[in-house]
């Protein structure tokens, strides 16, 4: 009777239903970027680059020199239709968050007006896990910055191909230092190329989301 006793007091505690399947963020994270994989054939969003945490959300196939290089509503709303599916909640104006994973998307705002499209990210408290959502153009300026210029050139034919670039703007804040002065060189190629590509299928029809 004793030994009974004593093996039902110490018998070892029954785990919760499920408690084996709980996985720790950073599986997660690895599940959630599978999925943010999968953007990749829709056209108005896309993972642009994971090694530097960078999404693009398309913006125009033409541009103006004095045109606002911002994410509008309409694309943020976009944005958030296609995130949310995933996880990812709303917690302030600027940060989307998917807590299991502990990934969050960033949404930079200009600090002032008339600031460079280069410095989009500069005051953004991102980690290495987070992700930024940045305009075509701001993703093109993150490329010059932080490659070199045939990885930058080749990242923006591919970018250009889906999401067409502010290449006047993007000239406007080209700077003096050496990236900056090699990439005013090839301006030429790049507004080429996408020359061809909005004039071509399936690109030329595709429309602003507002």
């Amino acid at each position: 009777m004793i030994r009974r006793l004593l093996r039902l007091f110490t018998a070892p505690a029954v785990q919760p239903a499920g408690a084996d399947f709980v996985s720790d963020p950073e599986s997660v994270r690895a599940q959630v970027l599978d999925q943010m994989r999968d953007f990749s054939v829709e056209p108005y969003f896309q993972i642009a680059d994971e090694k530097l945490g960078l999404l693009s959300v398309f913006d125009d196939l033409k541009y103006d020199r004095a045109d606002v290089d911002m994410i509008s509503p309409a694309m943020r709303k976009h944005v958030v239709g296609k995130l949310a599916p995933l996880g990812f909640r709303q917690i302030s104006g600027t940060v989307l968050e998917h807590a299991e994973s502990d990934m969050r998307v960033h949404m930079p705002k200009f600090h002032a007006l008339g600031a460079s499209p280069f410095d989009i990210t500069r005051y953004t408290e991102k980690r290495p896990q987070d992700y930024c959502l940045l305009t075509p153009t701001q993703v093109a300026c993150q490329y010059v910055d932080h490659y070199a210029l045939d990885d930058a050139v080749q990242r923006i034919e591919g970018l250009i191909a889906k999401h067409p670039i502010n290449l006047l703007k993007l000239a406007d804040y080209l700077e003096g230092k050496p990236k900056h002065r090699a990439f005013r060189e090839v301006l030429g190629h790049i507004k080429l190329k996408q020359r061809i590509a909005v004039e071509s299928e399936p690109l030329c029809r595709r429309r602003s989301l507002g």
